[in-house]
């Protein structure tokens, strides 16, 4: 494994803009105001060849356990455990605070090794602050700029001697296992958690992990950054000659809510990096709250998913109570949601839907289960002569329309690409083909090929008569223009 460095400090010194800086993108969400990052966020970061996996975390604050910034601390207290450096942050430009000095008592007592690094030192307003900090007693400081990029050099000169002989014995591990691993598994599985504010997305995922990995809480919208989180789950199901192993990317993502309520901007940019969070993922399980139903933001959420080709299953969490307060059974609750999905989701019919509890643990293996058979059928092709078998039989058994006495002629049909599964129908005529035969052939598709409740793309293509428009001439037919 690559040696795991932490970065640690007070709110506002800079540190997600550091972290953005060593992984070379803009993963980390970053604004003025304070106490943005809440979640330790992962990721590979490389100086001058020495690679390693940088943590970024909460900013560190004196308050009290069971207070949400106290939470904060308490998370970033357990990032230090394993971890082979420390990056501690202060802001040179601010100079040394009370609180910078706990955090390097607190360091002090650790035997994780610190590089004390002092942010915002361009130009001559962090020179103070850059000489203030050797009083704390954790050796020569590096003075840098996170965000215009300066002194990165003598970072890589105070991190080398920790961890430069760890990051060079897992690169050799590296190169070796790829290229002699010819039975290497296949990719995990990017499986995206979404919901509205205090669904239960993280605790759910703790609840997978069996740590506390992610900050939880009653407050709604605790979460802001999407966090990815690399695990393994040990399927019950497997059979006597498979280990059951499966490798998962957990994706945890902000709450949310709608649209004409998100008017905060770091809101808005959470919301955004959920989004993203969709695009990257390969299978997205919309969390909704037990206690408080199916309503018209879950099917917004569940639309945004389908509308980018994820694959989508609906888990209603809190089942351990559902019903509880009101008037509706458990079973009466879920039919309810069933059939309010079968009207809502036009698009997908039967989209997998599952009772769970992130507390208890209730319906988690079934769910993650099905997600894996989500994903094959959503990466799954269809052999070209069996596609154009089932086409004939459904022009079959329903033949096209003829709009004004012509006929409309549906030629064959080709699958283009997978991951959503995509499809192009050649024919004739198509302008005039009704959204409902289109609607038929998609249907037929999921029913009769085994796409179930993946979203399927169709493309309707005409061929273009050479002779209208080209110069010359050519008995090939070129081009073509495209109904989606």
């Amino acid at each position: 494994m690559k040696p795991q460095v932490i970065i640690i400090g007070r709110p506002n010194v800079g540190k997600s803009t550091l972290f953005n800086r060593l992984v070379g993108k803009k993963l980390a969400l970053v604004d003025d105001q304070p106490g943005v990052t809440r979640d330790r966020r992962m990721g590979d970061a490389e100086i001058a060849g020495l690679q390693f996996t940088i943590v970024d975390t909460a900013g560190w604050e004196d308050e009290d356990d069971l207070t949400l910034p106290g939470r904060m601390r308490k998370q970033t207290e357990a990032s230090l455990e394993g971890a082979d450096a420390a990056l501690f942050v202060i802001d040179a430009r601010a100079g040394l605070t009370p609180l910078d000095e706990e955090i390097a008592r607190y360091l002090r007592e650790n035997e994780v090794p610190i590089v004390l690094v002092a942010n915002k030192a361009e130009g001559s307003a962090g020179e103070s602050g850059v000489l203030e900090s050797y009083s704390l007693g954790l050796g020569e400081p590096v003075a840098l700029s996170a965000e215009h990029g300066e002194g990165i050099a003598d970072l890589f000169a105070g991190l080398w001697p920790i961890i430069g002989e760890k990051a060079d014995a897992a690169e050799e591990t590296a190169d070796y296992e790829a290229e002699f691993d010819e039975d290497a598994p296949l990719g995990p599985l990017k499986l995206a958690i979404v919901g509205r504010p205090n669904a239960g997305k993280s605790t759910l995922i703790n609840r997978l992990l069996g740590e506390d990995r992610l900050l939880t809480g009653p407050e709604a919208g605790i979460t802001r950054d999407s966090i990815a989180i690399d695990w393994k789950w040990t399927d019950p199901k497997a059979g006597p000659d498979d280990d059951g192993e499966r490798e998962i990317r957990l994706i945890d993502t902000a709450g949310m809510r709608k649209k004409r309520n998100v008017t905060e901007k770091l809101e808005k940019l959470s919301v955004a990096d959920a989004r993203r969070a969709v695009d990257f993922a390969e299978v997205v399980v919309l969390l909704l709250d037990a206690t408080q139903g199916l309503e018209h933001q879950d099917l917004k959420i569940a639309s945004l998913a389908l509308e980018e080709g994820r694959a989508l299953m609906i888990a209603i969490n809190k089942w351990d109570i559902a019903g509880q307060g009101g008037h509706d059974t458990p079973s009466g609750l879920f039919n309810g949601i069933k059939a309010a999905l079968h009207d809502g989701l036009a698009q997908v019919r039967g989209v997998p839907l599952f009772a769970v509890s992130a507390k208890t643990g209730k319906g988690l293996d079934t769910m993650l289960s099905a997600a894996f058979e989500l994903r094959e059928n959503w990466s799954k092709r269809v052999p070209t002569a069996a596609l154009n078998r089932w086409f004939d039989d459904a022009m079959e058994a329903n033949p096209p329309p003829a709009p004004g006495g012509r006929r409309i002629k549906l030629r064959y049909i080709t699958q283009v690409g997978t991951r959503p599964p995509r499809f192009v129908i050649f024919g004739t005529r198509l302008d005039a083909l009704p959204k409902s035969y289109e609607r038929y052939l998609v249907n037929g598709i999921r029913a009769k090929l085994g796409f179930d409740a993946v979203p399927v793309r169709v493309s309707l293509k005409s061929p273009k008569n050479p002779y209208n428009a080209n110069k010359g001439g050519g008995g090939n037919y070129s081009g073509g223009s495209d109904k989606t």
